[in-house]
């Protein structure tokens, strides 16, 4: 296998720590959620400051993932994260989560999918699910 594509939550689910962070935006800001860039300009900065801070409650490092993430770089395999989750965030959770140095391409937002196989080739296989990461080596 030459590339493969994985779903950051394969690697560790960055929802409940967005989820926690856009209620408490909306909480001590008083902003509409839905209206971040507008009414909170520095929402990236402040996200990627409460993330960093909770990071080690919400994602513990696989010894599997770790492994298999060893395994495909050593077999030369490209690896690339997708989520839709921010940059900010996706960053955060890399690190936590021991994958960073792992991973060539990180792509977030919408069609992030879609743009990551573009970067690593048409041929990368996508990996959606922690079980289907184990399962690629």
């Amino acid at each position: 296998m030459k590339a493969v594509a994985i779903d950051l939550s394969a690697l560790g689910d960055p929802d409940p720590l967005w989820n926690d962070w856009l209620e408490d935006a909306h909480r001590r800001f008083r902003v509409d959620i839905s209206a971040l860039d507008e009414e909170l300009p520095n929402w990236r900065q402040l996200l990627e400051r409460f993330a960093e801070e909770r990071a080690p409650v919400y994602f513990r490092r696989d010894g599997d993932v770790s492994a298999t993430l060893r395994q495909l770089r050593a077999g030369g395999t490209r690896i690339g994260v997708f989520t839709d989750a921010p940059v900010e965030l996706a960053r955060v959770a890399l690190s936590h989560l021991g994958a960073e140095r792992h991973v060539e391409v990180l792509e977030t937002g919408a069609g992030a999918q879609e743009r990551v196989s573009e970067a690593l080739g048409e041929h990368a296989r996508i990996v959606n699910t922690r079980a289907e990461l184990l399962a690629v080596t």
